[in-house]
């Protein structure tokens, strides 16, 4: 069988095209002849990725429409396949977060659900790569839905080559506390920020934040950030925020954390959560959207946001021994469930 996806964007280091990589990998495995195809793709990823004005693009037996941010040009192709077409959803950020910091990205997460609303009744079957995106998709009347989760190549995390440099420079006598992720408004930075105050007031003042990520894609909604540090006289030094990082890197940062801590109130999936499992980080998670269900009661959960609660949950990850363990071992169990068989086996029966 030919199984094609077609990807809006396909860039290194995106959960979104990472995971179309890792689909391909695993549906060749079972046999099948596997195409990528993208409207746009990163120089270093030509060689594996094809454009979509290629002919072979049209001709799958069965096309995977990876659908996250608004294509026209790729929607309106897929409507019109005679056959075969199979809408992977992995979530658009509702546009309400946009609204106060970019009126073009507002504009732009409009018009991808009205663009995702314009295919009901135009696909053979809509998936979400979860529960909380599948559910999304059948509001909008989806009639024929399902669920396949995202599949992520831990390779990256698990067996990364060492870096000493950067080893060095986290080996100190801070803690550091990690968040993995685009610097957008949804992830709540300024919650972590407001986090960093209350553990300094109430627990300890040596540690550091690092939050590994674009950090470029809402100009105003950094500076918000920023600004925030600067009115609690937050050190610089303390909270660095990386941009893009090389796998090896992204690796490191993982392992030399001792707690990861995700403040995100909306979540279509959230990969890095799977990434912190598989790096045994233990996983401080507000409870939202997709990220019960990602986690599957592993790692420790809170809600409402009680920062002073907060601040200690994240202490006691860090200094209590016996409770990081138990949290490791349950995540340990939980990210079974995301092994390449469970994967294979979602990818068989959704092919039929």
């Amino acid at each position: 069988m030919i199984v094609n996806q077609w990807l809006p964007a396909a860039h290194r280091g995106d959960a979104i095209g990472d995971s179309a990589r890792r689909l391909r990998d695993l549906l060749t495995g079972m046999g099948h002849r596997a195409g990528l195809f993208a409207l746009t793709v990163d120089a270093d990823l030509a060689p594996e990725v094809r454009p979509f004005t290629d002919p072979e693009a049209r001709r799958g037996d069965v096309t995977i429409f990876h659908f996250a941010l608004p294509a026209p040009v790729m929607t309106e192709a897929f409507a019109k396949l005679r056959s075969g077409r199979m809408l992977l959803y992995h979530n658009v950020t509702p546009a309400a977060y946009f609204a106060p910091h970019d009126p073009a990205l507002f504009r732009l997460a409009v018009i991808a659900r009205q663009e995702l609303a314009s295919l009901v009744g135009r696909v053979d079957v809509a998936l979400g790569v979860s529960e909380f995106n599948r559910r999304e998709l059948e509001a909008l009347g989806f009639d024929r839905t399902g669920v396949l989760p995202l599949t992520i190549d831990l390779s990256r995390i698990t067996k990364a080559a060492p870096r000493p440099a950067l080893d060095k420079f986290l080996d100190d006598d801070y803690v550091n506390f990690l968040f993995v992720g685009r610097i957008a408004p949804n992830k709540k930075i300024e919650d972590l920020i407001r986090l960093g105050e209350y553990y300094k007031r109430y627990v300890d003042a040596y540690y550091r934040f690092i939050f590994v990520g674009r950090y470029d894609a809402v100009p105003r909604y950094y500076s918000t950030v920023r600004a925030l540090m600067a009115e609690f006289r937050l050190l610089d030094e303390r909270f660095v925020f990386t941009g893009p990082v090389s796998d090896e890197d992204l690796a490191i940062y993982y392992r030399t954390a001792s707690v990861y801590i995700s403040m995100s109130e909306h979540e279509g999936f959230c990969a890095p959560l799977v990434e912190a499992m598989a790096a045994d980080v233990p996983i401080l998670a507000y409870s939202a959207a997709a990220v019960p269900e990602t986690l599957g009661g592993a790692g420790v959960q809170f809600a409402p946001k009680d920062l002073e609660y907060v601040a200690e949950l994240t202490a006691a990850l860090t200094y209590d021994d016996d409770l990081r363990a138990a949290v490791i071992a349950g995540q340990r169990r939980r990210l079974l469930d995301f092994g390449d068989d469970r994967s294979v086996a979602h990818l068989a029966a959704v092919l039929g």
